[in-house]
């Protein structure tokens, strides 16, 4: 079907650009008492030497608490902060690498300071306050652990793995080709901190998914209502960076959105329960196999979908509150409700 249609999306952007800016809904926030601030661990790590090690530990695991616990243990797998001696005999080598070295300056000079990325966390969690007043709005600590995690969350913490944000033309990420491929590390950039952080705090915070949830359509509602509430809490942010799309990818799935719901309805995905067939519509990938020429098609096309279908739902119950719209569990309720139909 898509296959036999040339894809013509250069001209869409322009299109596709002012459709997205003009469905966002302006709310103010500037009452909310929220200011995020970034505490900078990866700059703490430079005060790191072979004599003061043990020192350092006590101090932050005073001063980070479970962070500091969990980047030792968890991130940079140099050991248990309670055990210091095992502790410094580990981080002793690992300061005078030369990769740790060179990572370091990487960072730093990549990362003079976060004010931008402050801004932004800021804006979105004064959003995220204004729709969830009763949330608790974590600690942000920066760091890097040699490419080990983007955005962990912790018991009181969310963690900016500075070094998974380098730019997409960072030298370090060439090497790492096997375990993160280039359509990843093309997102690894500074203006991805904030959607990817928020987006984290969404999933795993506010809104994790439902292990019930087995259906093609059961994810593509969960799916889509993460991502409508991204738009609502970042209304600056474009659309193509929150669901992780290039331009063109997001144009090309606008343009072929009716395409891709047939395509859905004709091989009988929606109700279909096994993972093996359907994650191809769900996760990361560089494009969908099944559709397009030239493997220029959109990845992620039933979070696509999903996204179109709570839009649409919420365009026609424009009453229902971003906290109602959580509380309904059936996915069948908002495909019924949105009458999507591909548009």
């Amino acid at each position: 079907m898509l296959k036999n249609r040339a894809p013509q999306i250069y001209c869409f952007f322009l299109i596709v650009a002012l459709f997205s800016c003009s469905r966002r809904e302006r709310i103010d926030v500037s009452h909310i008492d929220v200011e995020i601030r970034i505490e900078r661990f990866d700059k703490a790590l430079d005060s790191l030497a072979p004599d003061n090690i043990l020192q350092k530990n006590r101090e932050w695991l005073g001063r980070y608490g479970a962070f500091y616990s969990d980047y030792m243990r968890y991130m940079l797998e140099a050991g248990n902060p309670l055990d210091s001696g095992q502790l410094a005999s580990v981080l002793e080598r690992v300061i005078a690498t030369d990769d740790f070295k060179a990572l370091k300056t990487s960072v730093y000079d990549t990362y003079p300071n976060l004010t931008a990325q402050e801004v932004g966390l800021t804006g979105a969690f004064k959003h995220l306050k204004y729709y969830f007043p009763e949330i608790s709005i974590p600690r942000f600590i920066a760091f890097f652990s040699g490419f080990a995690v983007q955005t962990p969350i912790g018991s009181d913490y969310i963690g900016i793995g500075l070094d998974m944000f380098l730019g997409a033309d960072s030298k370090f990420y060439p090497a790492l080709r096997e375990s993160i491929p280039y359509y990843l590390s093309r997102r690894f950039t500074p203006e991805n901190i904030v959607p990817r952080v928020t987006e984290s705090y969404i999933r795993e915070e506010l809104y994790p998914q439902d292990e019930l949830d087995v259906t093609l359509l059961q994810h593509m509602v969960y799916q889509g209502k993460v991502l409508y509430m991204m738009e609502r809490v970042m209304p600056d942010v474009a659309d193509s960076l929150k669901i992780g799309y290039t331009s063109q990818q997001w144009a090309w799935a606008n343009r072929f959105e009716r395409d891709i719901w047939a395509w859905f309805l004709q091989e009988n995905l929606l109700y279909e329960a096994d993972y093996n067939r359907i994650q191809k519509y769900l996760g990361e990938a560089p494009f969908t196999p099944e559709l397009g020429e030239q493997n220029e098609s959109a990845p992620k096309l039933g979070v696509f979908i999903g996204w179109q279908m709570v839009r649409k739902y919420m365009d026609r119950y424009p009453e229902t509150a971003l906290m109602e719209l959580l509380r309904i569990t059936d996915a069948q309720t908002i495909l019924d409700g949105s009458k999507y139909r591909g548009r």
